[in-house]
Parts: structure tokens; C-alpha cells; sequence
């Protein structure tokens, strides 16, 4: 019973030590260029898009256009400018970005990854905020590829038993 005990006590040593000095985790410095802009890369599908925040009225220009002419479906529009929302900023930023490949609804949703990325280094202290609304993570579903032998890439021919 003593070994068991003595073997406690030197677990009870090690547990004391490390609670007295918790580290604090390393402040996040914001990341700005000579332009006061910050800059990240969002991608969804095979949608890729530069996107660069600064300060302004909440203008929001997508390729030389701004955004009710570019996605001019009202679910897009929502779609990039949920970071703004989610993290309190709305009409606080401009965001200026080029975005290329595959189609509508992946350029938006590689827009918001670009502006909340974007958001994070400017403003570290969203970067919470914005994880836990999961608009930091990229979404990782892409098009199944087509098989050799089938129409598309699960669809079959239909079977004739003659």
C-alpha cells in the first residue's frame, strides 16, 4: 500500500508544478502591407481568389466590378458578406479581390474564405469569431472525376438482361 501511495504523492509533485506557471498563448500580431491592406488567399471547388481589406465604407469589388453586378444572385451576395456580419464589422471594410475558376457559387464561397483569412490578420482578435463560424477552414469537397467505362462518374449504363 506505501508503494502505491509514495507513487501518488509523485504525481501530485508534478500536477502542482505545472499549474503554478500556465503559459499564455503567444499574442497574434496583425498583418498589414505599406497600404494599411491586409491580404489572403480563399479557395473553394477549383475557385481561387486574391482578396485585399482595409478600411472604408464597405465597398466590396470583385474582378473591376462590385458585387451586386458580379453575383447578382442575393444568396451570393449573402454568402460574402457573412464574415462581416458574424464578426460585427458590416460596411467598416472594402475589399478588393480577382477570382478565377470554376463557377459562381465557388468563386463566392472562395471570396468569403478570402475575406475572413483576411479579416484574421488584420484584426487578430476575430479569428475566434470567425472559427467557430467556420469560415476559416476550407471545404475540401471537390467533383468526383469521371470513370473510364461509365457516363459520369458513378452513373451506369442501364442493363438490358437480352
Amino acid at each position: 500500500m506505501s508503494a502505491t501511495t509514495n507513487a501518488f504523492a509523485g504525481l501530485k509533485d508534478l500536477t502542482a508544478g505545472t499549474a503554478a506557471a500556465p503559459e499564455a498563448a503567444p499574442k497574434r500580431e496583425p498583418k498589414r502591407d505599406a497600404l494599411g491592406r491586409s491580404y489572403a488567399t480563399g479557395r473553394r471547388k477549383n475557385a481561387i481568389a486574391r482578396v485585399w481589406v482595409k478600411p472604408g465604407k464597405g465597398e466590396i469589388i470583385i474582378n473591376g466590378k462590385k458585387a451586386p453586378v458580379y453575383f447578382a444572385r442575393p444568396v451570393l451576395r449573402m454568402l460574402i458578406t457573412q464574415p462581416f456580419l458574424v464578426a460585427d464589422r458590416y460596411n467598416q471594410f472594402d475589399v478588393y479581390c480577382t477570382v478565377t475558376g470554376g463557377g459562381l457559387s465557388g468563386q463566392a464561397g472562395a471570396v468569403r474564405h478570402g475575406i475572413s483569412r483576411a479579416l484574421s490578420l488584420y484584426e487578430p482578435e476575430l479569428r475566434g469569431i470567425l472559427k467557430a463560424a467556420g469560415f476559416l477552414t476550407r471545404d475540401p469537397r471537390m467533383v468526383e472525376r469521371k470513370k473510364y467505362g461509365k457516363p459520369k462518374a458513378r452513373r451506369s449504363f442501364q442493363f438490358s438482361k437480352r
